[in-house]
């Protein structure tokens, strides 16, 4: 453990009492979390806040909830986003490479071999009956922290309305995520005072060199760009290879809001433009990748592996594991970039009264749209069929009440008294939940 005074971003704000991790304890908690990272950005979330902030008290709530405001500015996954960071303001550069690796490299493994199997047999209906059980566990994790995160952030009624308006505008509107942000951020900095008075004690410079920042956006560009380059100079541009690093490469830059965001746009790409995967195996791919662990961005692996797997020219598993390589690189060596190029700038920024009330609003929209996931993860979790009813510019989530899953509600029921009553950890719930799952799809419930 070392003193917060060696944090690359430590200020005065911060107590001196708050000890931070050293290297080893850092990649022991951040292959946890990447362990144990089910169920999409809403539940990552979850976990960080009671790994990073609850349980280690590694964070305080404030730098949590700043840092988190910031990811979500970000195109790419901002829990990935948000563990590195984590793991930069604990050991700088080298903290944030262990901590954003090791967030995508369980899930990252997962997906590559679900990709095989799925590629030469077709079929991974055990993987994912326990992945139901993982599910039903999840749901609750992440209500219970959605709870937590909605008391320590909405500490004004403002707050709350700005929760509760994201929240109707996402989901039943389907603004678009980016535009959401940026009202709320608009929103917090004009309804935020300024007196002379809080202006006069607020050090406004940031103590950043730019040539510092300049220097690692180049680098970070030449590490994510050149090797796109080099596919199209020595395969040519319209190899699979080359196609592949484009492609992911665009949509880095456009995810906003997480994967759901560009999923639409992806899927027509893949399936009619490139013809990759077929519209069945494209859901396919998207439901591996939402049940496994890591970011649900994960599922341009899964496309990368299958389309190479097909039309490389190379033997087919070869083809497959560079296919997969390369979706990789091009979605994540972004979000490094956005990350070690702004996280400087995060907390000094903070002291900046306008500013500060701007990743307020964010804070508090965030809150929104995590309960629009958090709800929208649980219809899909409990109903089998649910459909989106469009009334004009109104969208209605509605699922059928005769296709609720009743397994997986005892299931979440049986989850919620593990957690709660017996206090066993979220890590031995998961494997418990899994292995009931499974052996309920193998003895009376065939279907899960």
């Amino acid at each position: 453990m070392r003193n917060i005074k060696n944090s690359p971003n430590n200020n005065d704000s911060v107590s001196d009492s708050i000890i931070l991790p050293d290297l080893t304890q850092t990649l022991k908690v951040f292959l946890r979390i990447g362990i144990l990272s089910f169920g999409g950005p809403t539940a990552q979330i979850a976990l960080m806040h009671t790994e990073l902030v609850e349980k280690q008290k590694w964070l305080s709530e404030a730098q949590f909830l700043n840092a988190l405001s910031f990811c979500m500015f970000l195109p790419g996954p901002e829990a990935m986003q948000l563990a590195t960071y984590a793991g930069w303001y604990f050991h700088g550069i080298k903290g944030g490479l262990i901590a954003g690796l090791l967030f995508i490299l369980p899930g990252s493994i997962l997906i590559f071999f679900l990709a095989s199997i799925y590629a030469m047999f077709g079929e991974v209906s055990y993987i994912q009956a326990i992945f139901v059980g993982i599910k039903a566990t999840v749901i609750i994790i992440v209500i219970e922290a959605l709870l937590r995160i909605s008391k320590k952030a909405l500490k004004k009624k403002f707050h709350w309305a700005i929760a509760g308006l994201s929240f109707v505008a996402f989901f039943f509107f389907s603004v678009p995520f980016p535009v959401i942000i940026i009202v709320s951020a608009i929103v917090g900095f004009l309804t935020t005072e300024t007196t002379s008075e809080i202006v006069n004690k607020v050090d406004h410079q940031i103590k950043i060199p730019f040539e510092k920042t300049l220097h690692t956006i180049l680098i970070w560009l030449f590490i994510w760009l050149f090797p796109l380059a080099s596919l199209g100079i020595f395969f040519g541009t319209d190899h699979v290879f080359t196609q592949i690093g484009f492609f992911f490469s665009k949509l880095a830059v456009v995810t906003f809001g997480g994967a759901y965001s560009v999923l639409a746009y992806m899927a027509q790409e893949v399936v009619q433009h490139h013809q990759w995967l077929s519209a069945e195996e494209m859901l396919d791919s998207l439901g591996l990748a939402e049940t496994t662990n890591g970011p649900l961005i994960l599922v341009n692996e899964f496309v990368g592996y299958i389309a190479a797997y097909r039309f490389s020219g190379l033997s087919p598993i070869l083809g497959g594991f560079f296919g997969a390589l390369i979706a990789l690189w091009v979605t994540f060596a972004p979000c490094f970039l956005w990350i070690f190029a702004g996280a400087p700038y995060i907390e000094s920024l903070q002291k900046l009264p306008r500013v500060k009330g701007a990743l307020t609003g964010v804070t508090a929209a965030v809150v929104g749209v995590i309960l629009n996931l958090t709800v929208w993860f649980g219809l899909h979790v409990f109903f089998q069929t649910v459909v989106s009813l469009k009334v004009g510019v109104l969208t209605i989530w509605s699922p059928d009440i005769t296709t609720v899953e009743w397994p997986t509600v005892l299931m979440s029921i049986l989850a919620t008294l593990i957690l709660g009553q017996f206090n066993i950890g979220i890590g031995k719930t998961i494997f418990i939940m899994g292995t009931l799952s499974l052996i309920l799809h193998l003895t009376i419930f065939p279907s899960l």
